[in-house]
């Protein structure tokens, strides 16, 4: 393991942008989409299919993983790479959001959030530096600092209460890190991003940015965004945020999304993303294709023999039929949610490989307009 984190831009068409990711544990190539592995996992897939998909990296889940198996006990398993059979590199997120959205009861102060166990009623005290300290037990490549996720819409003082808060968390996250760096918890391939937040509050957004990018760190993500904001809100926030960015680090949306989500957010100036969509759709029958989304619980499926893409590099949506995939899921078996798994992770990852083939070839813009409708077909 000698090679530092860095990023490095190799095109631009517009503002969307093609770069790498260099890790101790690989290149990641940007835009790029994380399969999301919440517990050690991505649901239905083997660690062979994720990689064999396309995907460079996956993403971890700090608040699941420390309550269980534990932070420790990942430790002296040899860390989360090991312990599930992943080479690649690995991003975790901080448990901030698991904090807020599923705890039994939560209190945040400033010095951090104590919440209940959603499995066992059990107490912890998540701080910024007991998040960095599980992530570096972890072994994560990329590691979140702790920020406090507030639902919106809310008022502008709260919105504005919890991006301060956020801010002094970050701080207090990048020197726990350096710490875990110099005691050698950290290794020098290790990185640790901030979180831009604000809510859709273009103002508070900028002074999140700009206070974050002076702690110089070695990305940037733009998080509390796709909690019911709407689309074009979404996009309106971060046409706020990105130019506060700087273009030398790489920039992840974070829980985003859609198809459409990303190649808009691609336009812009995004370089990773991480979403429970397509394997969660894939659970429930709908898979995602080049012709549009697939509900493979509509009884116009039963009888028909055609594939979902015949073109597909994956066996999944090449080489089962959609009657045999109509049959998996209306009758709740396991294969069903496998196979539409596959295929919808596959989809991701082809998209992602084809957004970086346009930006090189410069024909960005129209790829996505010729795209975009082909993918709204249903």
């Amino acid at each position: 393991m000698t090679e530092r984190f860095r990023f490095q831009l190799l095109a631009r068409d517009g503002l969307a942008r093609r770069g790498e990711i260099f890790t101790p544990r690989g290149t990641i190539r940007t835009p790029a989409f994380m399969p999301v592995g919440t517990v050690a996992t991505v649901k239905a897939l083997y660690p062979e299919q994720v990689r064999d998909a396309g995907a460079d990296i996956l993403l971890g889940n700090t608040y699941h993983l420390m309550l269980r198996p534990g932070a420790e006990r990942m430790a002296r398993l040899g860390g989360l790479h090991k312990f599930m059979r992943w080479e690649k590199p690995i991003l975790t997120d901080s448990g901030g959001f698991q904090v807020m959205s599923l705890s039994k009861i939560r209190k945040i102060n400033e010095e951090g959030a104590l919440f209940q166990s959603h499995l066992d009623g059990s107490r912890h005290m998540l701080t910024p530096e007991r998040a960095i300290e599980i992530q570096c037990l972890l072994g994560s490549d990329i590691q979140m600092q702790l920020d406090e996720c507030i639902e919106l819409p809310s008022e502008r003082r709260e919105v504005e209460r919890a991006m301060e808060l956020s801010l002094r968390w970050a701080e207090r996250s990048r020197r726990a890190f350096e710490a875990q760096q110099a005691s050698g918890g950290a290794g020098p391939g290790q990185a640790m991003f901030g979180i831009v937040q604000g809510g859709t509050d273009a103002e508070l957004r900028r002074r999140s940015a700009e206070a974050l990018v002076a702690m110089d760190l070695e990305g940037y993500a733009v998080g509390g965004l796709a909690v019911g904001e709407g689309h074009d809100l979404m996009l309106a926030t971060l046409d706020a945020t990105l130019p506060s960015l700087p273009e030398t680090k790489p920039r992840y949306l974070m829980g985003v999304g859609t198809p459409l989500d990303l190649i808009e957010a691609v336009r812009r100036g995004i370089d990773m993303f991480d979403c429970v969509l397509p394997t969660r759709n894939g659970r429930h029958g709908l898979a995602f294709t080049w012709n549009g989304p697939v509900n493979l619980r509509n009884a116009v499926h039963a009888e028909d023999t055609s594939p979902l893409d015949e073109a597909s590099t994956c066996p999944a949506a090449r080489d089962y039929s959609r009657a045999y995939l109509h049959h998996l899921i209306r009758s709740g078996e396991y294969l069903g949610a496998m196979l539409l798994s596959w295929v919808n992770t596959a989809f991701y990852q082809e998209l992602m490989a084809a957004m970086r083939a346009a930006i090189e070839d410069e024909r960005f813009e129209a790829w996505a307009e010729e795209t975009k409708v082909r993918i709204a077909r249903k």
